[in-house]
C-alpha cells in the first residue's frame, strides 16, 4: 500500500500517513505509455495555421528578367523563382491538422502511470478539504508555504469545481488548479507536487458547482440604456457680472462735413477726369502749322 503525507485544511501536517486508494495506486509506471499520451496532448494544442508562399502565390515575375542567350549570365524565367530572394518557398509549411488520438484505456493507463510516479517520489500530498471561500491569492499562497511547496510548480486536484480556489492561483504562474476528474497525464507530470482534496481520492461523488462568492450585480441592458437616455443634471452657471455700457463717441465735426458732400460734385468730378484724357489725345493728333505760325 503506498501512502502519502496528510495535512489538515489549515496547513498542519497529521502524524498519521494517508493511505492512497488502490484503484489509482497499484504502483504501476509505464514510461512509455506516458510518453505517448504526452506526444498527442501537444499535439493536439498545435493550431496547424501556418502558411508559406509558393512561386505561384509570390506576385510579380511575369516576364522574364533578360534574354534566354547572349548576356552571358544564367538563364532565368522569373525573378519569383526560389533561387532568388523575395522568391517563393520550396516545401515550407501549409495549414495542416496535426491532431492524434489513443485508444481511452491507453490515457486511463498514462493517467494512473504519473499519479504513481509522483505518489512513488513523495510529490503527492493530500489535504483534508479546502476551506477557500472567496478567490484570495494570499490565502493560497500562505496555505502553499506551509506545505512547503511555494517555490515549485504545483498542481492542486479539486473534488468538484472550486471557483474561489481557481480564481486566487489564476496569477500565480506556477499553479494551476484542475478538478480531479479532469487532469491528464501531462498536467501530472507539468508539475513537480501535486496537492489532492482527500474526498477526491475516497470516492466521494462531486459536489455540483455552486458559485462560492456572490460578486457585483450586473446592470440590466434596458436600465443602462433608461439611464444613458434620461435628462443629464446640469450644472448651476455663475451668473456673470453686467458689462458698464460705453459712453457714445461725440461724432468729429470733418466726418459730418465729409457725410454732407453731395453725391453730384463726386459725379462730376469723376466725368471731367474721364474727359481730360481725351482732351489731351485730340491736341497731340493735331498737325503743326509749317513756318512756325
Amino acid at each position: 500500500m503506498i501512502e502519502a503525507p496528510h495535512f489538515s485544511p489549515a496547513g498542519a501536517r497529521k502524524s498519521a500517513a494517508f493511505a492512497l486508494p488502490e484503484s489509482f495506486f497499484d504502483g504501476t509506471v509505464n514510461g512509455p505509455v506516458m510518453h505517448e499520451a504526452v506526444k498527442v496532448y501537444l499535439a493536439n494544442q498545435r493550431q496547424g495555421t501556418h502558411a508559406t508562399k509558393t512561386r505561384s502565390f509570390v506576385s510579380g515575375g511575369n516576364q522574364k528578367p533578360w534574354k534566354q542567350k547572349g548576356t552571358g549570365r544564367a538563364r532565368q524565367g522569373s525573378i519569383r523563382s526560389p533561387l532568388w530572394p523575395g522568391g517563393g518557398k520550396v516545401f515550407g509549411p501549409q495549414p495542416r491538422d496535426y491532431r492524434l488520438d489513443i485508444p481511452r484505456k491507453v490515457k486511463q493507463l498514462a493517467r494512473k502511470s504519473a499519479l504513481n510516479a509522483r505518489a512513488a517520489e513523495g510529490n503527492l500530498y493530500v489535504v483534508e478539504r479546502f476551506e477557500q471561500q472567496s478567490p484570495k491569492t494570499r490565502d493560497l499562497v500562505a496555505l502553499l508555504e506551509k506545505l512547503g511547496v511555494a517555490d515549485r510548480k504545483v498542481l492542486v486536484l479539486t473534488h468538484g469545481v472550486s471557483e474561489a480556489l481557481y480564481l486566487s492561483a489564476r496569477n500565480l504562474p506556477r499553479v494551476d488548479v484542475l478538478p480531479f476528474s479532469d487532469a491528464s497525464a501531462y498536467d501530472l507530470i507539468w508539475a513537480e507536487v501535486v496537492v489532492v482534496e482527500e474526498p477526491a481520492l475516497a470516492g466521494e461523488p462531486a459536489v455540483p458547482f455552486v458559485r462560492a462568492f456572490t460578486p457585483a450585480p450586473k446592470e440590466a441592458p434596458e436600465a443602462r440604456a433608461a439611464r444613458a437616455a434620461g435628462p443629464r443634471a446640469e450644472k448651476p452657471k455663475a451668473a456673470k457680472p453686467a458689462k458698464a455700457e460705453k459712453p457714445a463717441k461725440a461724432e468729429k465735426p470733418a466726418a459730418k462735413a465729409r457725410a454732407a458732400k453731395p453725391k453730384t460734385d463726386k459725379a462730376a468730378k469723376t466725368k471731367a477726369e474721364k474727359a481730360a484724357p481725351k482732351a489731351k489725345a485730340a491736341k497731340k493728333a493735331a498737325p503743326k502749322k509749317k513756318g512756325g505760325k
